[in-house]
């Protein structure tokens, strides 16, 4: 005799623990979006209330969202201000690229002649829709496949505290990428040929080339956010 299917529901405080749970999650992703396609850019002032009318959701998990971005640096909150969307120095950039440098020179070297058909694969298509995106000029596009670009040699490496480390410093680095293209959309084509040039050198074994060829890649965008006009 078949034994009846048993049904467990989750206790009522379960759920509405699970739902506040997504709220402040939602709220999160969402004012994060906002901040990095400068909707709200650097200097902006943001109100709890006009915020959560907007979401369409209570003060409560917008508070939570404004408070972890607080700690991840994005915004800062200031009993006389009030909250303000944070603007990067240029000493937080500065680390920002040696941090990158650092960490996927490391990789790469650790990776040159390693890749297997699949991880090849993806690489390929990576760089065939960056190309798509720089033909057609799509910042959007291009800022996500950069992202992922550099995240992908992480996660064929595997190293977990690597790419927990990396997966934090994305937001900042989405911020900072966008600022290198929004300056000047004619870098999308020459970032997709020294994206081109550090794969080809790591499919080939060669690891010194590639971490060169990243070295030349990181430093246009230092320079560009770094020089003189732009303090």
């Amino acid at each position: 005799m078949a034994t009846p299917a048993v049904s467990v529901e989750m206790p009522r405080n379960d759920v509405a623990g699970a739902d506040r749970a997504l709220l402040k999650r939602q709220a999160y992703e969402v004012l994060r979006g906002w901040i990095l396609s400068e909707r709200f850019p650097a200097g902006a002032f943001l109100s709890e209330r006009r915020l959560a009318a907007e979401l369409g959701m209570s003060k409560t998990p917008v508070k939570a969202a404004l408070e972890r971005l607080a700690a991840e640096g994005f915004v800062v909150v200031s009993p006389q201000q009030g909250i303000v969307v944070r603007e990067l120095t240029v000493h937080e950039i500065a680390d920002q690229f040696e941090i990158r440098q650092a960490l996927e020179a490391f990789v790469l070297r650790s990776i040159a002649g390693k890749l297997n058909a699949d991880e090849t694969r993806r690489l390929e298509a990576n760089l065939a829709a960056a190309q798509r995106a720089a033909d057609e000029r799509n910042l959007a596009a291009s800022i996500d496949l950069d992202a992922e670009y550099h995240q992908m040699y992480c996660e064929f490496l595997g190293n977990r505290e690597i790419l927990r480390v990396m997966a934090d410093l994305r937001g900042r680095i989405h911020r900072v990428i966008s600022r290198v293209f929004g300056d000047d959309l004619s870098r999308l084509q020459p970032c997709v040929d020294e994206h081109r040039r550090i794969a080809q050198a790591v499919i080939a074994g060669d690891g010194e080339g590639a971490v060169a060829a990243l070295e030349d890649h990181l430093t246009y965008g230092k320079q560009q956010l770094l020089s003189p006009r732009r303090r």
